[in-house]
């Protein structure tokens, strides 16, 4: 399975990017799709987190800026980031974790897509 990110790219502060993510490959049952994302120097921290059953989660940074859903696409989602800030600039990773056809449970990154902020 193999995730691939899209929609990265540079946007002026303020501005709005819609990023998507696509797992693709043998997948019995999905359990979770995320964003994370990685700024120069710091640890990677979760953006967003949408399982399969449940609530959806946010990291405190982009809580009422960012917003996380599904796509009409199977095993795709998006992530609509708004009132971008030059702190959100970051490589944003996209995670899925899910159950193979062995019954195994398993996690994946993508490549990541570099999003930057700045005027």
């Amino acid at each position: 399975v193999r995730p691939v990110e899209s929609g990265g790219g540079m946007v002026q502060p303020g501005g709005s990017l819609n990023l998507s993510c696509t797992a693709s490959g043998p997948i019995l049952r999905l359990q979770r799709m995320s964003w994370y994302r990685e700024a120069p120097g710091k640890q990677r921290e979760l953006v967003a987190d949408i399982p399969t059953y449940g609530e959806t989660n946010y990291g405190d940074s982009v809580q009422g800026r960012f917003t996380i859903s599904r796509g009409n696409r199977q095993n795709t989602v998006h992530l609509q980031m708004n009132s971008l800030k030059p702190e959100d600039t970051a490589v944003y990773y996209c995670y899925v974790a899910y159950t193979d056809f062995e019954l195994r449970f398993l996690e994946v990154w993508g490549q990541g897509t570099l999003v930057t902020v700045s005027s």
